[in-house]
């Protein structure tokens, strides 16, 4: 039996499709891989390969939306999803038959009650049949009068259930959150199966690290999983080390550690990694001549000559290197970074490559969401996939050049956006439209680039603006998705707050905004939150947007 693979786009997908690739080979099952990058492209993989198949593997994909209803399959067919969207439509969750979830047992999924929101059509309609056995009419009569109050009653019950039903559903599928990385649940899968490989374990890690880059979930939970991974990683790589040769040349090994919350810095220069990280970049307020002024101080109060800082990191003197994590937290802790270590992994390939967690991740996006070589999508998908092996350092190297140029992109664009104030507020929600023909404009009708944006953005604006109000606002971000066809892609992304749980209510709000207008919308994105839309539809989409969440 064959089975075919439909696998979303986005990097936790691809460590899990890698997992699982691997489990594949072990017990030598044929797979056909296809990757989707949204609704439409999964229903046409399915339409197109449904006589051949009847098992389907859904990757980051399909858990939050009815599947049977969508796809109309045979009895016969089977559907294994494992997909961190959250919540997972309620229809997917009881039907047992077609539908298999792969979720980790402890993941709390808050699912109402069966009979909550699912009733028997039997127990409605069993009117009592007349039975006229020619009693007396005065006997009837009360009978009939007593079918009918008790059928009112049914009805008027039946209402309030309907009600209630509508109501638990509202609470269950309001907002739109994050489960457990589907890479680790792969892993977990291996690690049952007694098959896990330091391989997966490295995928398992870049899954995750690829929930907390992109903001997709909360601090608690990455450093939860983090610590469920740190035994699997004490498991797999304990060596003797005082053994002369306990490293081969081609071996791998993967390393816990508090590493630097700065983006790519050991392929990079220090300072060109502080420039471009989010955290620092907003912290410092390097878009305005003062903040450039308090980089300079930053290096300053660390003693580093800006030389140093300035040429790549590889090539730093050695002395500077060996207590800089140190040395930079302790002046970070005056200049009010207090988060700038983070617990992460490393791994370690024979002597030369060393790479952090991040450092896959970035460079792995950038590669599937590379823009400067028009050609079918499914080629950046394969390139990213083979940048997770270890054998393309090549591929990885190329990824994490592309990756310095978005984030390079990224930074320029937020201060340009705050520079000339593009961001509103709107009442509910702050609103911030990139227009065509601003530079890199391209890169961000791609929806991982453009979420990364929107999340910089406003962390960067929540540290510039002097209004408490708007500190606390969510952001809805549009940019040009297709000039000839004339759309526009939009996020919401829920507010920066130190508590956020990272639960984001745009999903719903889109749709019922779209709704009332009739505007012409697309949700094609798995993430609800993502949608496309018409440009001459903009202005009375908003409207409703505006007046729905206020």
């Amino acid at each position: 039996q064959r089975v075919l693979l439909l696998v979303a786009s986005d990097v936790d997908a691809l460590c899990a499709c890698k997992i699982l690739q691997a489990l594949f080979q072990c017990d030598h099952v044929q797979y056909t891989l296809v990757p989707v990058s949204g609704w439409q492209e999964l229903e046409t993989a399915f339409l197109e390969h449904k006589d051949q198949f009847k098992y389907f593997v859904l990757i980051n994909c399909g858990a939050n939306v009815d599947l049977l209803e969508i796809l109309q399959p045979e009895e016969d067919t089977f559907f294994f999803v494992c997909d961190s969207h959250r919540p997972i439509n309620v229809v997917n969750v009881y039907n047992d038959t077609q539908i298999k979830l792969l979720v980790k047992q402890d993941d709390d999924l808050d699912v109402p009650a069966y009979d909550d929101i699912f009733r028997d059509e039997e127990d409605e309609e069993e009117d009592s049949e007349n039975d006229s056995d020619g009693s007396e009419p005065l006997e009837k009569r009360r009978r009939f009068e007593e079918e009918v109050i008790e059928r009112t009653m049914k009805r008027r019950q039946r209402r309030e259930w309907e009600a209630r039903r509508r109501e638990i559903l509202f609470d269950y599928e309001q907002y739109e959150y994050h489960g457990t990385s589907s890479a680790m649940v792969m892993f977990d899968l291996a690690w049952i199966m007694s098959k896990d490989l330091n391989d997966m374990l490295w995928w398992a890690i870049v899954g995750l690290t690829d929930q907390w880059v992109q903001d997709k979930i909360t601090q608690m939970k990455y450093v939860t999983d983090i610590g469920i991974l740190q035994r699997h990683v004490s498991r797999h790589n304990h060596r003797n080390e005082d053994e002369e040769n306990s490293l081969s040349i081609d071996c791998m090994r993967i390393a816990f550690e508090y590493d630097l919350r700065l983006a790519l810095y050991q392929h990079w220069s220090l300072y060109e990694s502080l420039c471009n990280t989010s955290y620092t970049s907003a912290s410092l307020k390097l878009w305005s001549v003062q903040g450039q002024k308090r980089l300079q101080e930053f290096l300053a109060d660390m003693g580093l000559p800006l030389k140093q800082v300035k040429q790549k990191f590889n090539s730093m003197d050695m002395s500077l290197k060996e207590n800089l994590r140190e040395m930079i937290e302790e002046s970070a802790n005056k200049f009010g970074m207090k988060d700038l270590r983070v617990q992460t992994f490393s791994i370690h390939f024979g002597f030369k490559n060393k790479f952090s967690a991040s450092d896959i991740v970035y460079a792995t996006t950038s590669l599937m969401e590379n823009i400067e070589k028009e050609g079918p999508e499914t080629t950046n998908f394969i390139k990213a996939l083979d940048s997770l092996s270890r054998g393309n350092l090549d591929k990885l190297h190329q990824g994490l050049d592309l990756a310095k140029k978005q984030l390079r992109a990224i930074q320029q664009t937020v201060a340009s956006c705050i520079c000339t104030n593009l961001v509103i507020s709107q009442g509910p929600f702050l609103y911030c439209s990139l227009m065509e023909g601003t530079p890199d404009v391209k890169l961000f009708s791609k929806p991982v680039s453009l979420c990364l944006l929107s999340k910089y953005l406003l962390k960067s604006f929540v540290c510039s603006t002097k209004n408490k109000r708007c500190k606390l606002l969510p952001l809805v971000m549009a940019a040009p998705r297709d000039v000839e066809q004339g759309t526009v892609i939009m996020v919401g992304i829920p507010p920066e707050t130190e508590s956020s749980d990272k639960k984001n209510f745009f999903g719903r709000a889109f749709e019922k905004a779209a709704e009332s207008t009739n505007s012409r919308t697309l949700h094609n994105h798995f993430e609800m939150s993502i949608i496309e839309l018409k440009t001459e539809d903009r202005s009375k989409f908003l409207d409703a947007l505006i007046s729905l969440l206020s």
